[in-house]
């Protein structure tokens, strides 16, 4: 094929080029000997269909993933993808087997209304009166941790304790769920607590259809009072390739019969769900936006309303670093009043703030509601996370070229080595192009630039690459491949983890031109459209 007589090409180049034989000098045959050796072991790789498909898609360490030796040769890329990533999940669920997988809820309750809804005169003879009174009224922490027992076997312990208004207990559980097949998982779950007693319960999940699934759950809770049977089942169905229908009944303290849709796409979720029970029946209907940025912005608005009265939600959430998600959510109901709640997740922590404001609707506490959070959000986002996150990725960069200290002075060594190597065909080459006016590189820099309006403290970062560039000119043309230019021969990355582009001043034809590209971009050189016009 053409790739491959181009890669032939190529290598034939390279080793003629490189060829110890063609090197008098110890030292330049020394380098020249190990850049051969270099370029032979990338030949193979690239003349090989599958090493090639493994290097394009996951790179050099691609190759050094064990298991590949037992794969079936000639699959294309799409296969060998899925059998890395086969690969990769198997080492992951390995070490899962040898580790818990903790999760955590933290909530704290706090009452608030005294700022918005106070009685002055009763307050004028009590010392301190005049300041409103801010409470912590409830509390709750839980806790869980999974352990694989067997390949099909999990169990899951875990606690809660919870308090308001200066009342409370706790739990724990202990649920051993087993996978019996491809189609479904049942499990058991034990607790005790010091205010519910004794805990029994089951849960099944059954893959019915490929688009239809049921669970079923059956309890028994044991009190003072006697025994609380409950009962619960679900079954849902695939409408489309993003809906899903769900039917649950619920017998027990609160029955009820409750359906929805639900519906999520990459740019929206939506549900829409109605119950009927004792006591709460209600009609819900919540709308979610999805923002294509990358912090994963997502705006959302809800309203429920049943004989407990009517609850209308808005509020947005944000991913502020790697592991991160901030959201605030205000809700305005009647007769709950007005409240705000706060919600960070960290990993696998779940942190709540819900903070109770009114009792009734006052306009004061849905706007400090809902401009409050947004004005603090921008302030700490401005003053504390990105400056945080700023020095965290210079500390990164700092220890990315630290760590990458010893192998960025070798591509170096061997970048200029291999410059040294080039002087005699880029000459030829050059002798060859004059000759025709054909292309030839005057100017080639690498790396990054500064433009006049950067900061100060900046300073360019870049390696000349004139000869190298002109070693690779054929027939008065230059072409490069999507892939970082570092890797080209006599280049190396002069600002690792940075942006880096190329930028060239070239000859063709008489006239000058001119072209700057991205790293990774491809390039072709000669353009009409990179030509430089004699007014500039």
């Amino acid at each position: 094929s053409r790739i491959q007589e181009e890669l032939k090409s190529s290598y034939r180049r390279l080793c003629m080029l490189y060829h110890p034989d063609k090197h008098r000098d110890p030292e330049l045959k020394k380098q020249a000997e190990q850049l051969f050796t270099y370029a032979h072991q990338a030949y193979e790789v690239l003349s090989d269909p599958q090493s090639r498909a493994i290097y394009d898609i996951f790179g050099k360490k691609g190759l050094e993933v064990e298991g590949w030796e037992v794969v079936e040769r000639k699959r294309t890329s799409a296969e060998i993808r899925e059998e890395y990533e086969r690969l990769q999940r198997e080492r992951d669920e390995r070490r899962l087997q040898q580790r818990t997988n903790p999760k955590g809820t933290i909530s704290v309750g706090i009452d608030v209304t005294d700022l918005f809804d106070r009685y002055e005169e009763d307050f004028e003879d009590v010392p301190g009166g005049g300041f409103p009174h801010i409470e912590i009224n409830r509390m709750h922490i839980s806790q869980s941790i999974e352990a694989p027992l067997t390949t099909s076997d999990t169990a899951v312990l875990s606690g809660s304790l919870s308090t308001r208004n200066g009342n409370g207990g706790g739990n724990i559980n202990l649920c051993v769920r087993r996978v019996t097949s491809a189609r479904g998982w049942g499990e058991l779950e034990f607790g005790a607590g010091d205010i519910r007693g004794p805990l029994f319960g089951m849960k099944v999940f059954r893959n019915v259809t490929a688009r239809c699934f049921v669970t079923a759950q059956w309890g028994l809770q044991f009190s003072s009072r006697g025994v609380r049977p409950s009962a619960t089942t679900m079954m849902a169905r695939h409408l489309d390739q993003n809906t899903m229908g769900y039917l649950q009944w619920r017998w027990g303290s609160q029955s009820a019969m409750t359906t929805s849709i639900v519906r999520d796409t990459k740019t929206s979720h939506f549900t829409l769900a109605l119950q009927l029970g004792v006591p709460h029946s209600y009609l819900m209907m919540s709308y979610q936006y999805k923002f294509q940025d990358e912090d994963q912005t997502k705006v959302k608005g809800s309203i429920k309303t049943g004989f407990f009265g009517t609850v209308v939600e808005y509020g947005a959430e944000r991913k502020i670093s790697p592991h991160s998600v901030l959201a605030a959510t205000v809700c305005v109901g009647v007769p709950q009043g007005v409240s705000l709640k706060i919600r960070l997740n960290r990993a696998s922590q779940t942190y709540l703030f819900p903070i109770h404001l009114t009792d009734q609707i006052l306009p004061s506490a849905v706007f400090y509601a809902t401009v409050g959070p947004l004005a603090i959000y921008l302030a700490v986002q401005k003053l504390i996370i990105m400056p945080y996150v700023r020095a965290q990725k210079e500390q990164e960069l700092e220890k990315q070229k630290e760590d990458s200290a010893s192998e960025i002075a070798r591509r170096k060594q061997e970048a200029e080595a291999s410059v040294l190597l080039m002087q005699e065909s880029v000459k030829r080459i050059v002798d060859a192009e004059e000759s025709k006016m054909g292309l030839i590189i005057l100017n080639a820099w690498y790396g990054k630039f500064v433009s006049d309006n950067s900061q100060k403290r900046e300073r360019a970062k870049v390696i000349d690459v004139t000869i190298p560039l002109q070693c690779l000119v054929k027939d008065s043309k230059l072409i490069l491949t999507e892939a970082s230019k570092a890797g080209l021969p006599g280049f190396y990355d002069p600002c690792v983890g940075e942006e880096k582009s190329l930028k060239l001043l070239y000859q063709f034809r008489g006239a000058m031109h001119q072209v700057l590209s991205g790293d990774t971009e491809p390039l072709k050189i000669p353009k009409q459209t990179h030509r430089i016009n004699s007014e500039t």
